[in-house]
């Protein structure tokens, strides 16, 4: 026994080898028996095709030479990750109409996992019965015409107290020939969020003495959100190499996401508090929701507060457009 030891690991190591070996070429062979879309060539061993889509040239600018050589449907390789690309739109609509199924779901990401509340927010989760119920709560109960026409004075209030605002900057920083410099890109930014804010929490957090401080915390990590949510993550493709954190994505999506439940923990808090007194009012989405969830959970796996959180959150992200706008000179006529 002592004599053979020395080689026990080399034997092991063989015997691992070839199992992989009969395993891969068994794959290979049920992969060939299946009809696959061909593959572009220039993948690499583990990273695949990353390497051409983070080259000098943009993606699709990219994808689209690879269509011209390659046919209207593809595939490629991202990290171990395969994916099917379609450049046709002819393709893209039987594939939407007649195999919507199979191309609904969403892929699993750190950033829907970190951002989306751990995929309780409607916007990210995969598809499945808890995707199909909370559409069914926010195309009914949230944005049916019917919820947008009992608010649609809030818009119209917002423009209003934001344009006299607007008029009030002008009488106080106009130059001798009637013009002032307003950045617009943060004037829209600030309507745009008071809008969707009173819409969906019932809160307003710029104009009328109301300090700007929270405010500009508040858009900042909605810029934070969105720019996380479209960054390349190196665990998202290579799944083994995600303790790395290159980048500190994930590190800046645990941070956000934090910050951003905290914000919402606190508007959850005073819906509370006014559902319970003399205060409550009118109905924005948080109160909609908790309404409707309260009655009937669509996820036992998710408490109450998470989906509420996580919803109003998505709805305060999507409509939330950051304009961008250089400065203008505006002009006001008495």
């Amino acid at each position: 026994m002592e004599f053979f030891r020395p080689y026990l690991s080399t034997f092991m190591a063989g015997i691992a080898a070839v199992l992989l070996f009969f395993y891969l070429f068994g794959w290979s062979r049920v992969c060939s028996r299946k009809k696959m879309a061909p593959q572009a060539a220039g993948a690499w061993p583990i990273i695949g095709h990353l390497r051409l889509l983070g080259g000098r040239q943009l993606p699709h600018i990219t994808l689209g030479a690879l269509a011209e050589q390659y046919g209207p449907v593809y595939s490629i390789r991202i990290g171990i990750h395969p994916g099917l690309v379609v450049s046709s739109w002819e393709v893209a609509k039987e594939i939407f109409t007649n195999h919507d199924v199979a191309v609904t779901n969403r892929p699993g990401t750190i950033a829907a996992e970190h951002l989306g509340s751990n995929y309780a927010m409607a916007g990210v989760t995969p598809y499945g019965s808890y995707w199909r119920e909370m559409r069914k709560v926010i195309n009914i109960a949230l944005l049916s015409n019917r919820r947008l026409e009992i608010l649609k004075h809030i818009r119209a209030s917002e423009a209003e107290v934001s344009v006299k605002e607007l008029y009030k900057t002008w009488l106080k920083g106009k130059n001798d020939s009637g013009h002032v410099s307003v950045e617009m890109k943060q004037w829209f930014g600030d309507l745009t969020l008071n809008v969707i804010l009173r819409m969906v929490a019932g809160k307003r957090y710029f104009g009328g003495g109301t300090k700007g401080e929270e405010a500009r915390q508040c858009q900042k990590a909605i810029r934070e959100w969105f720019h996380l949510l479209g960054v390349f993550a190196l665990k998202d493709a290579i799944l083994f190499l995600g303790f790395l954190d290159l980048g500190g994505h994930e590190k800046a999506m645990k941070e956000t996401a934090k910050e951003l439940d905290n914000m919402a923990n606190e508007w959850l808090e005073e819906h509370k508090q006014k559902r319970g007194s003399n205060e409550f009012t009118e109905q924005d989405f948080m109160d909609v929701l908790l309404s409707v969830l309260e009655a009937t959970n669509p996820a036992p796996e998710f408490d109450v507060d998470t989906i509420t959180k996580a919803n109003c959150l998505v709805r305060l992200h999507y409509p939330f457009l950051c304009i961008s706008v250089e400065c203008y000179n505006i002009s006001f006529l008495r």
